[in-house]
This record gives structure tokens, C-alpha cells and sequence, in this order.
């Protein structure tokens, strides 16, 4: 009994750790909208990062590669620390 008790502890374990990796991840909605996005970015991967941040928080990217924030209020009010805008 203990050993089975045992194995289902540690298939639980297994399958939660790969279910934490996957959603760290990040979605497939954002790496894909942020690559377009950040497609003509100077640094490619500062704008992928904040643009995965702001797209986690917001669930949306602006169309484009620049400018259209009025389509997604909230990736377009994300501010930094400075009160600069976070989001490409």
C-alpha cells in the first residue's frame, strides 16, 4: 500500500513540474503576436520580453509593428517604473 501510495506522489510531482514548465512558458497567442510585433525592433530580445510581459497581463498586442495602441488599452497604459510606456 505504501508503495503505491508512493508512485502516485511522485507521478503527481512529475506531471505538475511539466504542467508549471509549460505555463512559464509563456502562451502561444503572445510569442506569436510579439514576433510580429517586434519584428523590425532594434533589440529584438528587450522588445520580445516586455511585449510577452505586457501581451501575459493584458492578453493583447496591438497590430503591427509600431503605433495601433488604441487597440489594446491596457498593453498601451503599462507603464515603467519612470512612467515611461513598458510595452513596444
Amino acid at each position: 500500500m505504501k508503495l503505491i501510495f508512493a508512485t502516485f506522489l511522485l507521478v503527481c510531482l512529475v506531471l505538475s513540474s511539466s504542467f508549471f514548465e509549460a505555463s512559464m512558458a509563456g502562451s502561444e497567442f503572445c510569442d506569436s503576436k510579439c514576433k510580429v510585433r517586434c519584428s523590425k525592433a532594434g533589440v529584438q530580445d528587450r522588445c520580445l520580453k516586455y511585449c510577452n510581459i505586457c501581451c501575459e497581463k493584458c492578453h493583447c498586442v496591438p497590430s503591427g509593428t509600431y503605433g495601433n495602441k488604441d487597440e489594446c488599452p491596457c498593453y498601451r497604459d503599462l507603464k515603467n517604473s519612470k512612467g515611461h510606456p513598458k510595452c513596444p
